[in-house]
């Protein structure tokens, strides 16, 4: 949809780019993403207050570099650029742009003094003189275009210029992540004080518009929706039903790859809490006879997403002629996946993006596929969905396969269950569940030496993973109190057969990813 007065985001490629868009939306403006090689009509189409450039992997002075359209630059509308999108602006003005001799990943402090005598930008008002920020780039802005003045510095490079007659802004950092501090203030400041943009944006309108959407694209045909137990998949059944009614059947297949007793509780669930109409569906032994022995995680994926397919195609036979299939699509699971709006990196197939077969036999609608978790949440409560649902753990679509590193096996999956359920349980019982974003166990194809009895047990390894997010594009690792990890060890040790040994992982993603696999 479209709202004039909005904020259009022309990506470069960044990973983060959609988080420039859900920031803005925070602030209840709409914003729109478009690749970076959209036209100046369709960038006009949307009548925006101001433009956003975004970051990107390449470098701008490679010869395939991806590129806009440098009229954006001349509409009179106000920019800003992030990381790349302050280089290439840099670089088609007129300004240098180098390979930096000391690159800044990760955190640093900038230095907003003014270098004129000037009051400072009114990008930065209200903030303090000095600010912690998160880079992510490899190239420096060396000198400037005519025209701009440097608005900040961190310790290595160049961070913020601007010019105010053109109205053209620029940082090398990211104020979008949550490393930033006050970066939802620097962009309410782009989005307010710069573009005099309106609040103009809800969840009620995303709920109005997407219904009026899915209803003019299906019309009077019927649909199935995946539904895999989760929040997502939940949320977009519920959005569709709204448009669809009894034309909407769902779908939920017992993979034999769920949490424990997830299949049972969560179709009753489904059934008489919500309401909605839910065909349960045993393919366990399809989906297991299909990965037995593959070690791949990317094949156990592509695998998985094909069976999927294989049993709406078999359901869908079964309801009569029916060509659009509904799937709970985040945008995380996107962007990891597939270049969806610029030449961004691939960085795992998710079952329902990539792992997707090319004959498709059904036309997708994915209602949510631009939005976050948490935003897909408050949708959610909108739509008056039960909490127990809303508050469920994220649970990657492959199931409990991409938790089993290595090969697959059906010894392994039931170990791996059993742990599962442990880490679960005593998270529950310590009263942080919904303190944290998701906690699990994951199999690894390592074996160390126990002793139990007074014998000598050679047995596997489990890595319990806690990890605290808004968004899962960005993560850090749960700080767990010693006692509640100590009951999780003893257990898992005591009661899951053929387990030796438990670790607990400390990674932050970035640079590591919250699924192993």
């Amino acid at each position: 949809m479209s709202v004039p007065g909005g904020i259009v985001i022309l990506d470069f490629g960044s990973q983060f780019t959609q988080l420039i868009a859900r920031r803005i939306r925070e602030q209840e403006v709409f914003s729109a993403v478009l690749p970076c090689s959209a036209s100046l009509d369709d960038v006009r189409a949307y009548h925006p207050s101001g433009i956003v450039l975004s970051g990107g992997p390449n470098s701008v002075y490679d010869p395939a570099a991806p590129v806009c359209d440098p009229r954006v630059l001349e509409l009179g509308l106000p920019v800003l650029g992030i990381c790349y999108g302050m280089q290439w602006i840099t670089h088609t003005l007129g300004g240098k742009v180098t390979p930096a001799k000391r690159r800044e990943y990760g955190p640093a402090v900038i230095d907003l003094s003014s270098e004129n005598g000037q009051a400072g930008s009114v990008l930065f008002q209200g903030l303090p003189r000095k600010l912690n920020i998160w880079n992510s780039h490899g190239d420096h802005v060396q000198s400037l275009p005519a025209g701009f003045q440097v608005t900040g510095r961190t310790e290595n490079a160049l961070a913020a210029a601007e010019d105010t007659a053109r109205r053209i802004y620029a940082v090398e950092f990211h104020p979008e992540v949550r490393h930033t501090d006050r970066g939802t203030d620097i962009l309410r400041n782009f989005v307010f004080g710069i573009c005099a943009a309106k609040p103009n944006w809800s969840g009620q309108a995303f709920i109005h518009e997407t219904v009026e959407a899915i209803q003019r694209r299906v019309g009077a045909r019927p649909a199935l929706c995946a539904l895999s137990g989760g929040v997502d998949s939940a949320v977009a059944a519920v959005l569709v039903h709204r448009a669809l009614g009894p034309r909407l059947t769902n779908v939920f297949v017992d993979t034999g790859l769920l949490r424990k007793d997830e299949f049972r509780t969560t179709l009753e669930l489904l059934r008489d809490r919500m309401h909605l109409k839910v065909i349960g569906v045993d393919a366990s032994q399809r989906f297991l006879a299909a990965l037995k022995g593959v070690t791949d995680p990317e094949e156990k994926r592509r695998r998985i997403g094909r069976g999927f397919i294989e049993v709406f195609a078999d359901e869908a036979r079964k309801l009569g002629e029916i060509g659009f299939l509904v799937q709970g699509t985040l945008y995380p699971d996107v962007i990891e996946s597939v270049s969806v709006r610029g030449p961004s990196q691939t960085i795992k197939t998710h079952h329902n993006v990539g792992g997707l077969p090319a004959d498709l036999p059904f036309q997708l609608v994915e209602p949510l596929r631009d939005l976050f978790k948490d935003e897909v949440r408050r949708i959610g409560r909108e739509l008056g969905l039960p909490e127990e649902m809303l508050t469920k753990h994220p649970f990657p679509g492959p199931g409990l396969a991409v938790r089993m590193l290595g090969e697959f096996t059906p010894e392994g999956l039931d170990t791996l269950r059993d742990a599962d359920a442990i880490v679960v349980e005593e998270i529950r019982r310590a009263g942080l569940y919904e303190k944290v974003w998701q906690a699990f166990a994951v199999l690894l194809p390592v074996r160390s030496v126990g002793v139990m009895g007074d014998e000598r047990h050679y047995g596997w390894t489990i890595a319990v993973r806690v990890v605290e997010s808004e968004d899962a594009m960005t993560a850090d690792w749960s700080r767990l109190p010693a006692d509640v990890l100590e009951r999780i060890s003893t257990r898992i040790v005591n009661e899951v057969r053929g387990v030796t040994r438990v670790v607990y992982d400390i990674s932050s993603k970035p640079p590591s990813t919250i699924e192993w696999e």
